[in-house]
């Protein structure tokens, strides 16, 4: 059994995610320890229970301390399958972090996989549904991965009830060298139960700081009447992105700048990745056929974490070189 330690690094969700997403690809039972152990509420939230009882549907895995608060899980995959699974958090948990558990297998399944998962789709401490609909498929659609998303509605915090289809079919993913793509910068200005200038003002400040910056940008406007009530903005051009969200009290202006401001910051980096990016696509590289290679504006502490669960599974396959913010991967995918 493989051990994980989950209060290295950043100490969060992601080694959870990231670990029970490579037990399910290998079948090798896992157990994580000290889960979230940095954090202030340690141990599982709504979010990650979703995402281990989802991965364990797949696989039809026995699990050990699946329950709210555990600091400890053991997972133990029998085989890995297709079908249609339905997932629903039960509160404003990011829809998009249950995919980070369960994509990479479904991508490995025999037979397709369609989830309808509901939740948050634009919340804090998570890539917004835009960002991995624009930005991260972007990216594993080189790496051959074959994955569609579909927004059904969108969900904020507090009261989620936010909708996406995801449809995945076997793919023989293959190794890949990025380079940077130089694209005009495109984005997304939404919200529901709130009147449309909100969007339209926060589409105005992130066009206005972009064209001081001297980008151009095409940014369309969603608007209209939902479950849950907020707005939201991202950008995106080529593998890098901005998201902002709203919230009671924040002007749109200041969220449309925001978004602007992460963007124009990992434009103006030489890198190939954003800093999100980088660790997103992390997992799916190890289990190509070929080597990939990608530069990254930022190494940071998600990165690292992730390199420590992947090398627990697949030894010596990661290098990471820190001054020039570059990750060679190493495919495994003939030891799997």
């Amino acid at each position: 059994m493989i051990r994980i330690d989950g209060s290295f690094g950043e100490g969060g969700g992601q080694i959870l995610r990231t670990a029970i997403s490579l037990s399910c690809i290998t079948l090798k039972p896992v157990e994580i320890f000290n889960i979230r152990a940095n954090r202030p509420k340690p141990g599982l939230a709504a979010q990650h229970l979703k995402g281990i009882e989802a991965a364990k549907l797949i696989t039809r895995a026995e699990v050990e301390g699946l329950k709210l608060g555990s600091t400890k899980i053991v997972f133990k995959p029998k085989n890995l399958k297709g079908g249609s699974f339905k997932i629903d958090i039960g509160t404003a948990g990011s829809v998009t972090l249950i995919l980070q558990t369960i994509l990479l297998p479904s991508l490995m399944a025999e037979n397709p996989s369609l989830f309808e998962i509901k939740g948050g789709t634009d919340v804090k401490w998570s890539p917004t549904v835009d960002y991995v609909k624009n930005i991260t498929l972007k990216a594993l659609k080189k790496l051959n991965a074959n994955i569609k998303i579909e927004l059904i509605r969108r969900g904020y915090y507090p009261k989620g009830g936010g909708l996406i289809k995801v449809e995945v079919k076997n793919s023989k993913l293959k190794g890949f060298e990025f380079e940077v793509i130089r694209e005009k910068i495109r984005g997304l200005s939404h919200c529901l139960n709130l009147p449309k200038h909100v969007a339209e003002r926060q589409a105005d400040a992130a066009m206005e700081f972009l064209k001081e910056k001297g980008y151009e940008a095409e940014i369309a406007i969603e608007f209209g009447k939902g479950f849950s009530t907020g707005s939201g903005i991202t950008l995106w051009s080529g593998y890098k992105g901005g998201s902002s969200l709203g919230e009671k009290g924040k002007r749109a202006e200041v969220v449309g700048k925001e978004a602007a401001i992460e963007i124009v910051s990992e434009l103006e980096s030489k890198a190939c990745f954003d800093k999100h990016l980088a660790d997103q696509v992390l997992p799916f590289a190890v289990v190509c056929r070929g080597n990939t290679r990608y530069t990254t504006s930022k190494i940071t502490k998600h990165l690292i974490s992730n390199a420590y669960v992947i090398e627990k599974f697949f030894k010596n396959t990661i290098k990471i070189d820190e001054s020039k913010k570059e990750v060679k991967i190493k495919g495994a995918f003939e030891s799997i």
